[in-house]
Protein backbone atom coordinates (compact mmCIF):
# COMPACT_ATOMS: atom_id res chain seq x y z
CA UNK A 1 0.00 0.00 0.00
CA UNK A 2 1.25 3.30 -0.27
CA UNK A 3 2.12 5.12 2.75
CA UNK A 4 -0.76 8.10 3.18
CA UNK A 5 -2.57 4.21 3.37
CA UNK A 6 -0.22 3.01 5.05
CA UNK A 7 -0.11 5.56 7.93
CA UNK A 8 -4.16 5.71 7.75
CA UNK A 9 -4.26 1.94 8.20
CA UNK A 10 -1.63 2.28 11.26
CA UNK A 11 -4.21 4.82 13.04
CA UNK A 12 -6.85 2.76 11.97
CA UNK A 13 -5.67 -0.17 13.65
CA UNK A 14 -4.49 1.22 17.20
CA UNK A 15 -7.57 2.59 17.19
CA UNK A 16 -9.40 -0.68 16.54
CA UNK A 17 -7.50 -2.74 18.33
CA UNK A 18 -8.34 -0.80 21.79
CA UNK A 19 -11.40 -0.42 21.31
CA UNK A 20 -11.80 -4.75 20.33
CA UNK A 21 -9.74 -5.30 23.51
CA UNK A 22 -12.21 -3.22 25.45
CA UNK A 23 -15.06 -4.83 23.73
CA UNK A 24 -13.48 -8.25 24.50
CA UNK A 25 -12.95 -7.14 28.25
CA UNK A 26 -16.61 -6.01 28.36
CA UNK A 27 -17.51 -9.88 27.11
CA UNK A 28 -15.61 -11.40 29.81
CA UNK A 29 -17.19 -9.70 32.35
CA UNK A 30 -20.95 -10.62 31.21
CA UNK A 31 -19.44 -14.03 30.51
CA UNK A 32 -18.73 -14.20 33.71
CA UNK A 33 -21.42 -12.69 36.01
CA UNK A 34 -24.71 -13.87 33.37
CA UNK A 35 -23.10 -17.02 31.41
CA UNK A 36 -25.83 -17.99 29.37
CA UNK A 37 -28.62 -17.43 31.69
CA UNK A 38 -31.84 -15.29 31.49
CA UNK A 39 -30.90 -11.77 31.70
CA UNK A 40 -28.16 -12.16 28.72
CA UNK A 41 -30.22 -14.41 26.79
CA UNK A 42 -33.26 -12.05 27.14
CA UNK A 43 -30.70 -9.46 25.99
CA UNK A 44 -29.34 -10.81 23.00
CA UNK A 45 -33.31 -10.56 21.52
CA UNK A 46 -33.60 -6.76 22.68
CA UNK A 47 -30.31 -6.03 21.39
CA UNK A 48 -31.58 -7.37 17.86
CA UNK A 49 -33.03 -3.95 16.80
CA UNK A 50 -31.19 -1.20 18.47
CA UNK A 51 -28.12 -3.02 17.96
CA UNK A 52 -28.98 -3.57 14.22
CA UNK A 53 -29.66 0.33 14.04
CA UNK A 54 -26.21 0.58 16.07
CA UNK A 55 -24.51 -1.19 13.36
CA UNK A 56 -26.11 -0.19 10.38
CA UNK A 57 -26.60 3.55 10.72
CA UNK A 58 -23.78 4.28 12.68
CA UNK A 59 -21.05 2.00 12.10
CA UNK A 60 -18.06 2.54 10.56
CA UNK A 61 -18.43 0.99 6.87
CA UNK A 62 -21.73 1.53 7.54
CA UNK A 63 -24.48 2.89 4.48
CA UNK A 64 -24.06 6.11 6.40
CA UNK A 65 -20.29 6.00 7.00
CA UNK A 66 -19.62 4.95 3.28
CA UNK A 67 -21.81 7.50 1.69
CA UNK A 68 -20.53 11.03 3.52
CA UNK A 69 -16.97 9.46 2.58
CA UNK A 70 -18.03 9.17 -0.83
CA UNK A 71 -19.26 11.82 -0.72
CA UNK A 72 -17.62 14.66 0.89
CA UNK A 73 -14.35 13.38 0.44
CA UNK A 74 -14.52 14.86 -3.07
CA UNK A 75 -16.43 18.73 -1.71
CA UNK A 76 -14.65 21.39 0.30
CA UNK A 77 -14.82 21.96 3.77
CA UNK A 78 -17.54 24.71 4.27
CA UNK A 79 -20.38 22.58 1.89
CA UNK A 80 -19.46 19.61 3.83
CA UNK A 81 -20.64 21.44 6.69
CA UNK A 82 -24.12 22.30 5.44
CA UNK A 83 -24.33 18.74 4.23
CA UNK A 84 -23.80 17.22 7.12
CA UNK A 85 -25.77 19.61 9.07
CA UNK A 86 -28.93 19.16 6.48
CA UNK A 87 -28.83 15.41 7.04
CA UNK A 88 -28.63 15.81 10.93
CA UNK A 89 -31.84 17.32 10.89
CA UNK A 90 -33.65 14.85 8.29
CA UNK A 91 -32.30 12.22 9.88
CA UNK A 92 -32.77 13.26 13.20
CA UNK A 93 -36.59 14.10 12.44
CA UNK A 94 -37.01 10.60 11.66
CA UNK A 95 -34.90 8.55 13.92
CA UNK A 96 -36.82 10.54 16.61
CA UNK A 97 -40.45 8.93 15.13
CA UNK A 98 -38.38 5.35 14.88
CA UNK A 99 -37.71 5.93 18.23
CA UNK A 100 -41.52 6.16 19.87
CA UNK A 101 -42.16 3.45 17.54
CA UNK A 102 -39.70 0.90 19.58
CA UNK A 103 -41.03 2.17 22.85
CA UNK A 104 -44.78 1.93 21.92
CA UNK A 105 -44.38 -1.62 19.69
CA UNK A 106 -41.73 -3.49 22.09
CA UNK A 107 -43.97 -6.32 23.19
CA UNK A 108 -44.52 -7.31 19.57
CA UNK A 109 -41.68 -6.90 18.53
CA UNK A 110 -39.81 -8.74 21.14
CA UNK A 111 -42.54 -11.66 19.74
CA UNK A 112 -41.77 -11.37 15.85
CA UNK A 113 -37.76 -11.55 16.98
CA UNK A 114 -38.20 -14.57 19.71
CA UNK A 115 -40.95 -16.68 19.49
CA UNK A 116 -39.91 -19.45 21.10
CA UNK A 117 -38.80 -17.05 24.74
CA UNK A 118 -40.41 -18.55 28.30
CA UNK A 119 -43.03 -15.17 29.49
CA UNK A 120 -39.90 -14.30 32.16
CA UNK A 121 -37.58 -13.96 29.08
CA UNK A 122 -40.09 -12.06 27.14
CA UNK A 123 -41.12 -10.01 29.77
CA UNK A 124 -37.08 -9.03 30.52
CA UNK A 125 -36.87 -8.23 26.89
CA UNK A 126 -39.72 -5.85 26.78
CA UNK A 127 -38.36 -3.75 29.09
CA UNK A 128 -34.28 -3.68 27.55
CA UNK A 129 -35.63 -2.78 24.60
CA UNK A 130 -37.96 -0.12 25.68
CA UNK A 131 -34.77 1.54 27.35
CA UNK A 132 -32.00 1.05 24.57
CA UNK A 133 -34.90 2.37 22.05
CA UNK A 134 -33.37 6.01 21.88
CA UNK A 135 -30.03 4.49 19.99
CA UNK A 136 -32.11 4.56 16.68
CA UNK A 137 -31.46 8.03 17.00
CA UNK A 138 -28.21 8.03 18.34
CA UNK A 139 -27.06 5.58 15.72
CA UNK A 140 -27.61 8.46 13.24
CA UNK A 141 -25.63 11.19 14.44
CA UNK A 142 -22.91 9.22 15.00
CA UNK A 143 -22.55 7.34 11.57
CA UNK A 144 -22.80 10.74 10.03
CA UNK A 145 -20.44 12.46 12.21
CA UNK A 146 -17.90 9.77 11.37
CA UNK A 147 -17.95 9.26 7.84
CA UNK A 148 -17.75 13.43 8.03
CA UNK A 149 -14.34 12.59 9.99
CA UNK A 150 -13.28 10.65 7.86
CA UNK A 151 -13.73 11.99 5.14
CA UNK A 152 -11.91 15.52 6.60
CA UNK A 153 -9.09 12.47 7.32
CA UNK A 154 -9.82 12.31 10.77
CA UNK A 155 -9.50 8.48 11.52
CA UNK A 156 -8.70 8.58 15.31
CA UNK A 157 -11.85 9.23 16.94
CA UNK A 158 -13.81 6.97 14.45
CA UNK A 159 -12.13 3.56 15.44
CA UNK A 160 -11.56 4.35 19.20
CA UNK A 161 -15.17 5.84 19.82
CA UNK A 162 -16.60 2.11 20.69
CA UNK A 163 -14.36 1.49 23.83
CA UNK A 164 -17.13 4.10 24.95
CA UNK A 165 -19.76 1.81 25.12
CA UNK A 166 -17.52 -1.53 26.30
CA UNK A 167 -16.92 0.67 29.31
CA UNK A 168 -20.05 1.73 30.19
CA UNK A 169 -21.22 -1.85 30.24
CA UNK A 170 -18.10 -2.70 32.22
CA UNK A 171 -19.02 0.02 34.98
CA UNK A 172 -22.55 -0.85 34.72
CA UNK A 173 -21.88 -4.31 35.62
CA UNK A 174 -19.87 -4.02 37.76
CA UNK A 175 -21.68 -1.74 40.04
CA UNK A 176 -24.32 -4.71 40.28
CA UNK A 177 -22.04 -7.35 41.18
CA UNK A 178 -21.02 -4.87 43.86
CA UNK A 179 -24.74 -4.60 45.09
CA UNK A 180 -26.11 -8.10 45.00
CA UNK A 181 -22.85 -10.45 44.95
CA UNK A 182 -22.24 -14.03 42.94
CA UNK A 183 -26.37 -13.91 42.49
CA UNK A 184 -26.12 -11.30 39.93
CA UNK A 185 -26.91 -14.21 37.51
CA UNK A 186 -29.89 -15.58 39.47
CA UNK A 187 -33.43 -15.63 38.40
CA UNK A 188 -33.96 -13.45 41.49
CA UNK A 189 -32.17 -10.40 39.90
CA UNK A 190 -32.49 -11.45 36.09
CA UNK A 191 -35.29 -8.68 35.44
CA UNK A 192 -32.49 -5.47 37.52
CA UNK A 193 -29.49 -7.18 35.17
CA UNK A 194 -31.31 -6.97 32.17
CA UNK A 195 -32.48 -3.19 32.77
CA UNK A 196 -28.36 -2.69 33.78
CA UNK A 197 -27.42 -4.22 30.40
CA UNK A 198 -29.68 -2.19 28.52
CA UNK A 199 -29.11 1.18 29.98
CA UNK A 200 -25.36 0.75 30.27
CA UNK A 201 -25.67 0.19 26.57
CA UNK A 202 -27.73 3.14 25.81
CA UNK A 203 -25.09 5.41 27.95
CA UNK A 204 -22.24 3.64 25.87
CA UNK A 205 -24.18 4.73 22.46
CA UNK A 206 -24.56 8.17 23.66
CA UNK A 207 -20.86 8.31 24.84
CA UNK A 208 -20.08 7.30 21.03
CA UNK A 209 -22.03 10.28 19.85
CA UNK A 210 -20.78 12.82 22.06
CA UNK A 211 -16.86 12.04 21.64
CA UNK A 212 -17.00 12.88 18.31
CA UNK A 213 -18.23 16.47 18.91
CA UNK A 214 -14.45 18.19 19.36
CA UNK A 215 -13.19 16.64 16.61
CA UNK A 216 -16.63 18.31 14.40
CA UNK A 217 -16.03 21.63 15.84
CA UNK A 218 -11.95 21.46 15.16
CA UNK A 219 -12.92 20.38 11.54
CA UNK A 220 -15.08 23.15 11.16
CA UNK A 221 -17.89 20.63 10.24
CA UNK A 222 -20.50 21.92 13.04
CA UNK A 223 -23.44 23.80 12.65
CA UNK A 224 -25.59 24.55 15.76
CA UNK A 225 -28.73 24.79 13.15
CA UNK A 226 -31.64 22.83 11.90
CA UNK A 227 -31.03 22.90 8.38
CA UNK A 228 -33.48 21.69 5.73
CA UNK A 229 -32.16 21.65 2.31
CA UNK A 230 -33.48 18.98 0.28
CA UNK A 231 -32.42 19.83 -2.99
CA UNK A 232 -28.41 20.56 -2.10
CA UNK A 233 -26.44 18.90 -4.92
CA UNK A 234 -24.43 17.20 -2.18
CA UNK A 235 -27.12 15.78 -0.11
CA UNK A 236 -28.86 14.53 -2.60
CA UNK A 237 -25.77 12.41 -3.72
CA UNK A 238 -25.52 11.53 -0.43
CA UNK A 239 -29.55 10.73 -0.82
CA UNK A 240 -28.63 8.50 -3.70
CA UNK A 241 -26.13 6.08 -2.12
CA UNK A 242 -27.53 6.35 1.31
CA UNK A 243 -30.83 4.90 0.46
CA UNK A 244 -30.03 1.66 -1.29
CA UNK A 245 -27.10 1.34 0.29
CA UNK A 246 -29.17 1.30 4.10
CA UNK A 247 -31.45 -1.05 2.99
CA UNK A 248 -28.66 -3.32 1.42
CA UNK A 249 -27.09 -3.72 4.84
CA UNK A 250 -30.42 -3.42 6.18
CA UNK A 251 -31.19 -6.74 4.37
CA UNK A 252 -28.28 -8.12 5.54
CA UNK A 253 -29.03 -7.45 9.08
CA UNK A 254 -32.20 -9.07 8.14
CA UNK A 255 -30.53 -12.38 8.95
CA UNK A 256 -29.70 -11.27 12.02
CA UNK A 257 -33.51 -11.28 13.01
CA UNK A 258 -34.37 -15.00 11.23
CA UNK A 259 -31.12 -16.81 13.22
CA UNK A 260 -32.93 -15.24 16.62
CA UNK A 261 -36.17 -16.51 15.13
CA UNK A 262 -34.53 -19.89 14.93
CA UNK A 263 -32.72 -19.90 17.94
CA UNK A 264 -35.71 -18.75 20.24
CA UNK A 265 -36.18 -22.62 20.79
CA UNK A 266 -32.77 -23.70 21.34
CA UNK A 267 -32.04 -23.27 24.79
CA UNK A 268 -28.80 -20.66 25.42
CA UNK A 269 -28.54 -20.65 21.56
CA UNK A 270 -28.68 -16.60 21.20
CA UNK A 271 -26.27 -16.19 24.21
CA UNK A 272 -24.19 -18.62 22.77
CA UNK A 273 -24.61 -17.04 19.24
CA UNK A 274 -23.67 -13.54 21.08
CA UNK A 275 -20.76 -15.01 22.56
CA UNK A 276 -19.18 -16.79 19.57
CA UNK A 277 -19.54 -13.69 17.08
CA UNK A 278 -17.35 -11.32 19.81
CA UNK A 279 -14.84 -13.86 18.95
CA UNK A 280 -15.06 -13.59 15.74
CA UNK A 281 -16.02 -10.10 15.03
CA UNK A 282 -13.00 -8.88 17.70
CA UNK A 283 -10.24 -9.39 14.54
CA UNK A 284 -12.73 -9.01 12.28
CA UNK A 285 -13.51 -5.60 12.92
CA UNK A 286 -10.01 -4.87 13.47
CA UNK A 287 -8.52 -6.02 9.95
CA UNK A 288 -12.07 -4.95 8.35
CA UNK A 289 -11.40 -1.40 9.82
CA UNK A 290 -7.13 -1.12 8.97
CA UNK A 291 -8.22 -2.01 5.65
CA UNK A 292 -11.61 -0.72 4.28
CA UNK A 293 -11.00 3.03 5.58
CA UNK A 294 -8.30 4.03 3.92
CA UNK A 295 -9.42 2.22 0.65
CA UNK A 296 -12.76 3.37 0.81
CA UNK A 297 -11.66 7.45 -0.08
CA UNK A 298 -9.64 5.77 -2.92
CA UNK A 299 -12.35 3.86 -4.31
CA UNK A 300 -14.01 6.98 -4.31
CA UNK A 301 -11.61 9.17 -6.26
CA UNK A 302 -10.53 6.37 -8.76
CA UNK A 303 -14.12 5.98 -10.71
CA UNK A 304 -13.25 8.22 -13.70
CA UNK A 305 -12.84 5.96 -16.81
CA UNK A 306 -9.40 6.89 -17.23
CA UNK A 307 -8.77 5.39 -13.66
CA UNK A 308 -10.32 2.26 -14.48
CA UNK A 309 -6.86 -0.17 -14.35
CA UNK A 310 -5.56 1.93 -11.36
CA UNK A 311 -9.33 0.97 -9.22
CA UNK A 312 -8.99 -2.56 -10.43
CA UNK A 313 -5.57 -3.22 -8.82
CA UNK A 314 -6.97 -1.66 -5.88
CA UNK A 315 -9.55 -4.28 -5.79
CA UNK A 316 -7.31 -6.69 -6.29
CA UNK A 317 -5.08 -5.39 -3.84
CA UNK A 318 -8.11 -5.04 -1.34
CA UNK A 319 -9.40 -8.59 -2.31
CA UNK A 320 -5.50 -10.30 -1.51
CA UNK A 321 -5.12 -8.51 1.23
CA UNK A 322 -8.64 -9.50 2.82
CA UNK A 323 -8.20 -13.64 1.98
CA UNK A 324 -4.49 -13.17 3.27
CA UNK A 325 -5.63 -12.45 6.50
CA UNK A 326 -9.28 -14.04 7.06
CA UNK A 327 -8.14 -17.68 5.80
CA UNK A 328 -5.09 -18.08 8.46
CA UNK A 329 -7.72 -16.45 10.72
CA UNK A 330 -10.37 -19.06 10.16
CA UNK A 331 -8.31 -22.07 10.20
CA UNK A 332 -7.42 -20.85 13.31
CA UNK A 333 -10.92 -20.72 14.86
CA UNK A 334 -11.77 -24.42 13.46
CA UNK A 335 -8.13 -25.78 14.40
CA UNK A 336 -8.53 -24.06 17.89
CA UNK A 337 -12.29 -23.32 18.67
CA UNK A 338 -12.23 -25.32 22.09
CA UNK A 339 -9.07 -24.34 24.04
CA UNK A 340 -9.71 -20.45 22.66
CA UNK A 341 -13.43 -20.44 23.83
CA UNK A 342 -12.38 -22.34 27.54
CA UNK A 343 -8.78 -19.93 27.64
CA UNK A 344 -11.56 -16.60 27.00
CA UNK A 345 -14.93 -17.66 28.22
CA UNK A 346 -15.28 -20.34 30.65
CA UNK A 347 -15.15 -19.09 34.60
CA UNK A 348 -17.76 -17.95 37.09
CA UNK A 349 -21.34 -18.30 35.12
CA UNK A 350 -19.96 -19.90 32.13
CA UNK A 351 -19.90 -23.93 32.48
CA UNK A 352 -18.23 -26.44 30.31
CA UNK A 353 -21.54 -26.79 28.75
CA UNK A 354 -21.65 -23.49 27.78
CA UNK A 355 -18.12 -23.73 26.39
CA UNK A 356 -19.30 -26.81 24.59
CA UNK A 357 -21.55 -24.71 22.63
CA UNK A 358 -19.67 -21.88 21.80
CA UNK A 359 -16.78 -23.96 20.39
CA UNK A 360 -18.72 -25.30 18.13
CA UNK A 361 -20.37 -21.84 16.81
CA UNK A 362 -16.39 -20.33 16.47
CA UNK A 363 -15.70 -23.35 14.09
CA UNK A 364 -18.11 -22.76 12.23
CA UNK A 365 -18.04 -19.09 11.96
CA UNK A 366 -14.32 -20.01 10.83
CA UNK A 367 -15.23 -22.01 7.92
CA UNK A 368 -16.75 -18.31 6.28
CA UNK A 369 -14.22 -15.74 7.26
CA UNK A 370 -12.90 -15.61 4.27
CA UNK A 371 -15.77 -14.45 2.84
CA UNK A 372 -17.50 -11.77 5.49
CA UNK A 373 -14.31 -9.15 4.87
CA UNK A 374 -14.29 -9.97 0.75
CA UNK A 375 -18.27 -9.29 0.53
CA UNK A 376 -17.82 -6.19 2.76
CA UNK A 377 -14.95 -4.58 0.68
CA UNK A 378 -17.06 -5.69 -2.73
CA UNK A 379 -19.79 -3.68 -1.75
CA UNK A 380 -17.48 -0.70 -0.74
CA UNK A 381 -16.93 -0.67 -4.87
CA UNK A 382 -20.24 -0.57 -5.40
CA UNK A 383 -20.93 2.07 -3.19
CA UNK A 384 -17.63 4.17 -4.77
CA UNK A 385 -19.33 3.19 -8.34
CA UNK A 386 -22.56 5.22 -6.79
CA UNK A 387 -24.50 2.40 -7.29
CA UNK A 388 -26.01 1.06 -4.18
CA UNK A 389 -29.04 -0.93 -6.27
CA UNK A 390 -27.03 -4.09 -7.23
CA UNK A 391 -25.36 -4.79 -3.43
CA UNK A 392 -29.09 -4.36 -2.38
CA UNK A 393 -31.02 -6.78 -4.76
CA UNK A 394 -28.23 -9.33 -3.53
CA UNK A 395 -29.17 -8.56 -0.15
CA UNK A 396 -32.86 -9.08 -1.06
CA UNK A 397 -32.12 -12.55 -2.67
CA UNK A 398 -29.69 -13.85 0.49
CA UNK A 399 -33.18 -13.20 2.72
CA UNK A 400 -34.62 -15.62 1.41
CA UNK A 401 -32.08 -17.94 0.77
CA UNK A 402 -31.58 -17.68 4.47
CA UNK A 403 -34.46 -18.38 5.92
CA UNK A 404 -34.36 -21.64 3.51
CA UNK A 405 -30.86 -22.62 4.58
CA UNK A 406 -31.42 -22.09 8.75
CA UNK A 407 -34.99 -23.84 8.18
CA UNK A 408 -33.15 -26.74 6.37
CA UNK A 409 -29.93 -27.53 8.83
CA UNK A 410 -32.31 -26.96 11.93
CA UNK A 411 -34.57 -29.87 10.95
CA UNK A 412 -37.26 -28.31 9.22
CA UNK A 413 -39.30 -27.23 12.19
CA UNK A 414 -43.07 -26.88 11.83
CA UNK A 415 -46.15 -26.96 14.00
CA UNK A 416 -46.37 -30.46 13.77
CA UNK A 417 -42.78 -31.25 14.83
CA UNK A 418 -39.26 -31.07 12.64
CA UNK A 419 -39.83 -32.51 9.36
CA UNK A 420 -35.89 -33.28 8.09
CA UNK A 421 -33.42 -36.53 10.02
CA UNK A 422 -30.68 -34.08 10.52
CA UNK A 423 -30.49 -31.03 12.86
CA UNK A 424 -27.29 -29.27 13.30
CA UNK A 425 -28.64 -26.47 15.75
CA UNK A 426 -27.61 -23.69 16.52
CA UNK A 427 -24.53 -24.69 14.75
CA UNK A 428 -26.55 -24.85 11.17
CA UNK A 429 -27.55 -20.99 11.77
CA UNK A 430 -23.76 -20.29 11.55
CA UNK A 431 -24.00 -22.65 8.45
CA UNK A 432 -26.34 -21.01 7.14
CA UNK A 433 -24.86 -17.53 6.78
CA UNK A 434 -21.24 -18.63 5.44
CA UNK A 435 -23.29 -19.82 2.82
CA UNK A 436 -25.23 -16.67 2.15
CA UNK A 437 -22.18 -14.72 2.31
CA UNK A 438 -19.97 -17.36 0.05
CA UNK A 439 -22.62 -16.75 -2.95
CA UNK A 440 -22.92 -12.87 -2.47
CA UNK A 441 -19.15 -12.78 -2.69
CA UNK A 442 -19.22 -15.06 -5.75
CA UNK A 443 -22.17 -12.28 -7.74
CA UNK A 444 -20.87 -9.16 -6.44
CA UNK A 445 -17.69 -10.14 -8.34
CA UNK A 446 -19.20 -11.09 -11.35
CA UNK A 447 -21.37 -7.67 -11.26
CA UNK A 448 -17.74 -6.13 -11.06
CA UNK A 449 -16.92 -8.05 -13.83
CA UNK A 450 -19.93 -6.63 -16.23
CA UNK A 451 -19.51 -3.29 -15.17
CA UNK A 452 -15.88 -2.69 -14.92
CA UNK A 453 -15.67 -4.47 -18.40
CA UNK A 454 -14.00 -7.42 -17.72
CA UNK A 455 -11.27 -8.29 -14.37
CA UNK A 456 -8.84 -10.44 -14.19
CA UNK A 457 -10.86 -13.54 -12.46
CA UNK A 458 -9.12 -16.49 -13.44
CA UNK A 459 -5.55 -14.89 -12.38
CA UNK A 460 -7.01 -13.88 -8.93
CA UNK A 461 -8.69 -17.31 -8.54
CA UNK A 462 -5.28 -19.19 -9.09
CA UNK A 463 -4.10 -16.77 -6.39
CA UNK A 464 -6.74 -17.38 -3.77
CA UNK A 465 -6.23 -21.08 -4.49
CA UNK A 466 -2.66 -20.61 -3.35
CA UNK A 467 -3.65 -18.59 0.10
CA UNK A 468 -6.35 -21.41 1.07
CA UNK A 469 -3.86 -24.20 0.43
CA UNK A 470 -1.61 -22.32 3.18
CA UNK A 471 -4.71 -22.11 5.23
CA UNK A 472 -5.22 -25.79 5.57
CA UNK A 473 -1.75 -26.34 6.19
CA UNK A 474 -1.51 -23.83 9.19
CA UNK A 475 -4.52 -25.26 10.61
CA UNK A 476 -3.59 -28.67 10.50
CA UNK A 477 0.15 -27.98 12.04
CA UNK A 478 -1.89 -25.66 14.94
CA UNK A 479 -4.69 -28.38 15.28
CA UNK A 480 -1.61 -31.03 15.63
CA UNK A 481 0.46 -29.41 17.98
CA UNK A 482 -2.38 -28.57 20.51
CA UNK A 483 -3.89 -32.05 20.13
CA UNK A 484 -0.47 -34.26 20.21
CA UNK A 485 1.10 -32.69 23.44
CA UNK A 486 0.25 -33.19 26.59
CA UNK A 487 -1.09 -29.19 27.95
CA UNK A 488 -1.83 -28.03 31.60
CA UNK A 489 -5.51 -27.85 32.07
CA UNK A 490 -4.91 -24.44 33.83
CA UNK A 491 -5.54 -21.20 32.77
CA UNK A 492 -2.00 -20.66 32.45
CA UNK A 493 -1.42 -23.98 30.29
CA UNK A 494 -4.18 -22.74 27.93
CA UNK A 495 -2.55 -19.57 27.27
CA UNK A 496 0.03 -21.47 26.27
CA UNK A 497 -1.15 -23.39 24.09
CA UNK A 498 -3.07 -20.85 22.30
CA UNK A 499 -0.29 -18.74 21.69
CA UNK A 500 2.47 -21.62 20.78
CA UNK A 501 -0.34 -23.40 18.27
CA UNK A 502 -1.19 -20.26 16.31
CA UNK A 503 1.99 -19.16 16.49
CA UNK A 504 3.49 -22.36 14.54
CA UNK A 505 -0.18 -22.34 12.33
CA UNK A 506 0.66 -18.57 11.05
CA UNK A 507 4.38 -19.37 10.23
CA UNK A 508 3.39 -22.51 8.12
CA UNK A 509 0.83 -20.40 6.46
CA UNK A 510 3.36 -17.47 5.82
CA UNK A 511 5.89 -20.15 4.85
CA UNK A 512 3.82 -21.40 2.32
CA UNK A 513 2.00 -18.40 0.92
CA UNK A 514 5.36 -17.19 0.48
CA UNK A 515 7.07 -19.72 -1.49
CA UNK A 516 3.81 -20.09 -3.70
CA UNK A 517 4.15 -16.64 -4.84
CA UNK A 518 1.73 -15.02 -2.80
CA UNK A 519 3.05 -11.45 -2.84
CA UNK A 520 0.91 -9.83 -0.38
CA UNK A 521 1.89 -12.37 2.58
CA UNK A 522 5.22 -11.39 1.40
CA UNK A 523 4.50 -7.89 1.84
CA UNK A 524 3.02 -8.12 4.77
CA UNK A 525 5.85 -10.52 6.23
CA UNK A 526 8.41 -7.54 5.48
CA UNK A 527 6.50 -4.66 7.02
CA UNK A 528 5.99 -7.17 10.19
CA UNK A 529 9.34 -7.93 10.25
CA UNK A 530 10.49 -3.99 9.73
CA UNK A 531 8.63 -3.29 12.60
CA UNK A 532 9.92 -5.57 14.78
CA UNK A 533 13.72 -5.33 14.25
CA UNK A 534 13.94 -1.70 12.23
CA UNK A 535 17.09 -1.32 10.32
Amino acid sequence: MGRSLKRIALVVTVGTLLSKVGGLVRQLVIAAAFGVGAAYDAYNYAYVLPGFLLILLGGINGPFHSAMVSVLSRRPRQESAHVLAALNTMVSAALLLLTALLVLAANPLITLVGPGLSPELHRIAVVQLQVMAPMALLAGLIGLGFGSLNAADEFWIPAVSPIMSSLALVVGVGVLWWQVGTDIGSMQFALRGGIVLALATLVGALLQWLIQLPALIRQGLTKMQLVWDWHHPGVREVLQVMGPATLSSGMLQINVFTDLFFASGILGAAAGLGYANLLVQTPLGLISNALLVPLLPTFARLTAPGDRSALVARIRQGLMLSTASMVPLGAMFVALGTPIVALVYERGAFDAQAASLVSGLLMAYGLGMPAYLARDLLVRVFYALGDGTTPFRLSTAGIGLNVLFDWLLVGGPTPWGPQLPFNFGATGLVLATVAINLLTCAALLLGLHSRLGGLPLQRWAFDGVKVLWAGLAAGFAAWALATLMEWPQDLLGLLIEVCLSVITGLAVFALISISLGVAEVRELARELRYRVIPR
